[in-house]
Parts: C-alpha cells; sequence; structure tokens
C-alpha cells in the first residue's frame, strides 16, 4: 500500500511558477500585518503567544510570503539628514538605504508623525516628506509620502547625480538566510524597487506632479525615466548571482493612475526588457499589482509580467475576480497571485458569504494555474480563524 505524500506550500507554489500542477492551489501570503498589529495593541490570540510569525502561519495553514530586499544602494556622495515632528531623528554620510528614491528605511513606523528627509549634495538639497498617522500605526500600514522630490529644474539636476553615483550593495546572504528559515512553509520574494515610471509617479513627483510634465515637458520625463532604467538594468543583471526562481518589483501597479496609454508608452517598454533580462537568468517576473487592474486587462499581458501579484477584487477596486479571470484565466501568464479580498474576513462580512466566494472561486479555476491568497493582505483587525478555514478549504479541493 503506498501513501502518497503531499507537496509543501513551497513546492506547490514553485511547481505553478514552473508552469507544473501541483496537487493542491498554493495558498501563500502574508500575515505580518495581523502579527504586528495584535502584539502591539495587546489582541494576540493566548494559542499564538510566544509563536514566531513563520509558527503561526504553520498553525493557520497558510503559507508564509517574505518580501525581503536583496540589495542595498550606497547613496556615494550624500549626506541624508532627517527630523521626525520636528526633533534630529537621522544623519548620516554615504548610508546605505534598501529603499531609493523614498527613503521608507528611515520613517518610524510604531508612532505618529512627520518623517521630513534632506539629500544634500554638492549640487543642490532635495526634500521629502512621510507622514504616519495614528490610523496607520493602529493599522500596521505603510507610512504615506506628503512631499515628493523633485519640485523644480534644480531639484531634477540633483536627482541625476545621485543617480549617476549610487553604487549597488548586494545583501544575497540575508536573502538567502530568510528563505532557508522558511523551507517547505514559505517563499522569499525577492522584491525590488519600482520600475521607473513608477519610481516617479509614487516618490520623485507625485501623480499631479508626473501628469503636468507629461504634457508640459515630455523630454524631461523620460530623460528621467531612461536614468533610472539605466541604473535599474545594472540592479537586475547583478540579480544573476542569486538563485532564485521569482522576482517581484513595488510597483502597485493600478490602471486608475498608469491608464492603459501611460502604461502603454511608459511601463511596457521597459518592462518587457526587464523581462528579457529576467528570464535569461531563469527567474519569473512578477509585480505588486494591488490597484484597479480593470483598465489595464487588455493591456497588461504585453509588459512581459508573468505574475501579478496581490490582485485585490472587488471590493477593495473596481474589478471583480471573474473579470480578470475571463481575461487571463487558462492562459499562461500572467499569473493571479491573491485573488480572495481581505474584507471577507471582517466581522461585516458573514461566514456564508466568504464561503460562497472561495467555493465559487474554486470552481472557475479548475485545473488553471493560480496561487491564492488574501489581498492585499492579512489586517490587524481581520479574524485568522477565517484564514484557517480559507486554509482547510483549499486543503481539502483535489485538482483533477
Amino acid at each position: 500500500m503506498s501513501v502518497t505524500t503531499r507537496m509543501s506550500h513551497r513546492e506547490r507554489l514553485l511547481a505553478v511558477l514552473g508552469g507544473e500542477r501541483p496537487d493542491r492551489i498554493p495558498f501563500v501570503d502574508r500575515l505580518e500585518m495581523w502579527h504586528r498589529v495584535r502584539v502591539m495593541n495587546g489582541t494576540l490570540p493566548e494559542r499564538y503567544e510566544g509563536m514566531s510569525l513563520l509558527d503561526v502561519h504553520r498553525d493557520v495553514g497558510m503559507g508564509q510570503q517574505a518580501w525581503v530586499r536583496p540589495h542595498g544602494f550606497r547613496l556615494v556622495g550624500v549626506e541624508v539628514k532627517a527630523t521626525f515632528n520636528g526633533e534630529p531623528h537621522y544623519h548620516e554620510y554615504e548610508p546605505v538605504v534598501r529603499h531609493y528614491p523614498g527613503l521608507r528605511d528611515i520613517v518610524p513606523i510604531d508612532r505618529a508623525g512627520i518623517t521630513r528627509f534632506e539629500l544634500i549634495t554638492p549640487v543642490g538639497t532635495i526634500v521629502g516628506e512621510h507622514q504616519t498617522l495614528q490610523e496607520t500605526v493602529d493599522n500596521g500600514e505603510d507610512p504615506y509620502m506628503r512631499e515628493h522630490l523633485l519640485k523644480d529644474e534644480a531639484d531634477f539636476a540633483v536627482a541625476h547625480w545621485i543617480l549617476d553615483r549610487h553604487e549597488y550593495v548586494p545583501l544575497f546572504d540575508e536573502f538567502r538566510e530568510v528563505d532557508e528559515a522558511l523551507g517547505g512553509d514559505g517563499f522569499a520574494v525577492c522584491f525590488l524597487q519600482q520600475t521607473p515610471f513608477q519610481q516617479v509617479l509614487l516618490e520623485y513627483l507625485g501623480e499631479l506632479g508626473t501628469f503636468y510634465l507629461t504634457y508640459d515637458d515630455p523630454a524631461r520625463l523620460r530623460t528621467l525615466l531612461d536614468h533610472i532604467d539605466e541604473r535599474l538594468v545594472e540592479t537586475l543583471g547583478h540579480l544573476a548571482g542569486l538563485d532564485t526562481p521569482y522576482a517581484e518589483f513595488a510597483d502597485n501597479l493600478t490602471g486608475a493612475m498608469t491608464n492603459p496609454k501611460l502604461f502603454r508608452e511608459y511601463y511596457v517598454p521597459y518592462s518587457q526588457r526587464y523581462a528579457e533580462i529576467l528570464h535569461g537568468q531563469g527567474k519569473r517576473m512578477g509585480s505588486h499589482t494591488d490597484g484597479d487592474l480593470k483598465p489595464l486587462l487588455g493591456v497588461l499581458p504585453e509588459s512581459g509580467l508573468d505574475v501579478c501579484e496581490s490582485f485585490s477584487p472587488v471590493p477593495l477596486s473596481g474589478t471583480t475576480f471573474d473579470e480578470v479571470w475571463d481575461a487571463w484565466g487558462g492562459r499562461d501568464w500572467p499569473i493571479v497571485w491573491g485573488a480572495i479580498p481581505s474584507p471577507l474576513l471582517e466581522e461585516h462580512t458573514t461566514q456564508a458569504e466568504l464561503e460562497a466566494y472561495v467555493n465559487h472561486i474554486l470552481e472557475r479555476i479548475g485545473d488553471s494555474r493560480i496561487i491564492l491568497g488574501v489581498s492585499d493582505m492579512v489586517m490587524g483587525h481581520n479574524d485568522i480563524e477565517r484564514v484557517r478555514w480559507i486554509a482547510e478549504r483549499i486543503e481539502a479541493h483535489e485538482l483533477g
């Protein structure tokens, strides 16, 4: 009598990325926000007291997705100063940072306030601000960048000066340590900075600044995009030394901001080049696409993306699961990762509504490849027992 061994969470995910069929649909996502908020406000269930985050994942039955930056950047010739609520907070010359240009490394996330930072160079200074609201702290969310870096022509010159000089710093050993510690219970995502247009939109200029520049001075916009692209291509080249099957851009992509016209003009050509580089290294390429994808359903496959991670359907966006599945389901690429919106884990949603939603997804998927997860992630106020129910339901669902 033979005993069938079930795949681990990691093996299932790797099978999907590799174009193969797993024994069960992978269910892999993030509990760190839920865990951090519950620890912070003293509402962690008693059964999880003293457990590591990975142990909580094991107990619940959901594989752990861990975002890990595999490198940093040394800001050569740059002095960085920051204040928090007007008081000195950070000061270093030529720091190594993981998040550039937004410098989220130095922003406190455990208390409300404003972090104002300066990047001081021999050719001038650029300034940005992040704001952390008390609601943001309570929910474990990221701070909001309320002042972007580039306001005038002199700021552009400083940004180009820094881009010319910043140095790549590999942190591969740290990535490998995280990935090895997860074992079969999870997967470390090689999490990269945003692609050029998303960097400009979200950190360098902001929404209004970017849209004005597309009309007022498209040549200046293209020069900045191409410079960011040049350095990003170098960064991707270094990743040949990291043995991982998947790399993902932190793009926070949404069709409400990067509309189809902008997407085709300023996203697709760059993304196709990055796909060629990463595919040449044996890696699949993904993007954090947690916004409204409805405007992009017809054009997104042109980008070369293999994975749309953290797809966030209604009510988190204006796109239903069925709309995405009608557009992409059953095709080889892109793979949907996510698809279960976190509001289904809230008290105002009944258990019956959750069960009907998950059962509908499983019925529609059939044998097609997908990675299920809670999008954008499991929130601090979500019911962890509903995550357990989803995990058990997926485990009971046999692929034909």
